[in-house]
């Protein structure tokens, strides 16, 4: 056997060493990107669990396809058919440990500047004794004393970090739509094309806002009937309005002359979508026909065979719920993230439009490939220093593994909650997606009034 071979295996696990270490004919990786590839393994590994503790039909699998099932249960403590391994409970007590674990590292690595420091390798490997330590943080939350006022306490502290984490993705996305414009608004002082490229993308997203609240005064609701519906899409409808008309105000234009449509129009969107989200988490109206029987209302007609297939509904939620949420941590741990969110952004005159302008420009990673070794495919791109917060990356997972317990539990409907009709319809989803869709609106408006509310302060977006 090659020692060479052992010894970047070794390394991979208990080392410094990038996950790309392992396998020879992987693409080449950075060093900080496949760090943090390798917590986010941990996190869908543990937020999977979560999803199949809270399937009703997990208990009855087991006791068929495992051998001596109840015997083994008796001996683990966990009841009589490991009852206390399922159920919203046992989601609880898992992300209380996932959540600890997230914690401890975001701890460990404050004002970490440096890769090369002793934290920042912890940081960085001993990916096996990691696991170990993730595995035995959740696996001791079972021993917790007084299980129910833990119970109690956790569902409190999950709901407010759940919260933040809601927030905090509100929060960038606000950004995101000022960056956008900042940079396309950019590029129009040497090439005027990029007016057309605002006017049309701009164009395109209150089409498909107008078009989407069209839809759904079609779809939910109904000539008698269907208040509720109606009220709320009036509401956001005016919501949108309402920015688009503050965000074009002279006064506000003298303040940033940053601010337009194209900030305006990309929350118009979030705000259907968000819109749309929650009328179908919306529990059904049922009356009476001239029948006497019971007939739904305020819902579309098509899709309501799709919503009977639990297990197509299920696969297909809980992997866009996972997706999603990895996307938000993994977005939200950049380090220009982490500036956005403490009001730090570069200077106007450094701004070079760009399509892409999410991204560095072009040969940004010129001197970053040059480092790459012979033998490990990994390029060891924080030499110089970190290129993202590592106290800050952990944190967000932290918030992260909190929204996966209140999600996955179905937020306040925890006792009747299972992962088979979570996705259907449910009041607490449809509440915390409508506070999101106003909070949402309330933050974009603070960040364009701001400026008139303190005219003493300088902001900056």
């Amino acid at each position: 056997m090659d020692p060479a071979w052992c010894r970047s295996q070794l390394a991979c696990c208990c080392g410094p060493a990038g996950c790309a270490l392992c396998c020879g004919c992987c693409p080449k990786f950075r060093q900080s990107r496949s760090t943090r590839f390798m917590y986010a393994l941990y996190f869908i590994l543990v937020a999977l669990l979560c999803c199949v503790m809270m399937s009703k039909t997990m208990p009855k699998e087991m006791k068929e396809h495992i051998p001596f099932y109840e015997d083994l249960c008796k001996g683990i403590k966990a009841g009589d058919t490991c009852q206390n391994l399922v159920g919203y409970s046992a989601v609880y007590r898992v992300c209380f440990g996932m959540a600890c674990f997230f914690f401890i590292f975001c701890l460990l690595t404050l004002k970490i500047n440096n890769s090369k420091s002793c934290r920042a390798h912890i940081h960085n490997g001993f990916w096996f004794f990691k696991l170990l330590l993730l595995g035995a943080m959740c696996s001791g939350a079972f021993f917790i004393p007084d299980q129910e006022t833990f119970l109690n306490a956790w569902r409190y502290v999950g709901a407010i970090g759940a919260f933040i984490f809601i927030g905090i993705q509100l929060i960038l996305l606000v950004e995101f739509a000022h960056k956008w414009n900042k940079n396309w608004t950019a590029g129009t002082a040497s090439n005027k094309l990029w007016y057309a490229s605002l006017a049309l993308v701009t164009l395109v997203m209150y089409s498909i806002a107008a078009g989407g609240f069209i839809l759904m005064a079609v779809f939910y609701t109904q000539k008698d009937g269907c208040v509720e519906n109606k009220i709320l899409l009036g509401a956001n409808g005016g919501l949108c309005l309402l920015i688009s008309l503050v965000a074009i105000l002279p006064c506000v234009q003298n303040r940033q002359p940053n601010s337009g449509l194209l900030q305006s129009g990309l929350i118009s969107c979030y705000v259907t979508y968000l819109t749309f989200s929650a009328l179908s988490s919306k529990p059904v109206e049922l009356v009476l026909d001239d029948r006497g029987k019971n007939v739904t209302i305020c819902v579309p007609d098509f899709g309501q065979d799709l919503y009977r297939d639990e297990n197509l509904v299920t696969g297909l939620g809980t992997t866009l719920l996972i997706a999603c949420i990895l996307y938000s941590c993994l977005t939200s741990t950049t380090r220009a993230s982490s500036d956005a969110l403490q009001g730090r952004y570069a200077a106007p005159e450094l701004e070079v439009a760009r399509c892409c302008f999410c991204f560095g420009p072009d040969g940004e990673d010129t001197e970053e490939q040059q480092n790459v070794k012979e033998g490990p495919r990994v390029i060891y791109d924080e030499k110089k220093g970190t290129v993202y917060s590592y106290s800050y990356f952990h944190f967000v997972f932290f918030l992260a593994s909190l929204y996966v317990m209140m999600t996955v539990t179905n937020w306040f409907n925890y006792e009747s909650a299972n992962i088979e009709t979570f996705f259907s319809r449910s009041w607490s989803i449809f509440w915390v997606k409508m506070a999101s869709c106003w909070i949402c609106v309330l933050l974009y408006l603070w960040t364009l009034v701001a400026p008139l509310c303190c005219p003493s302060r300088q902001f900056s977006v």
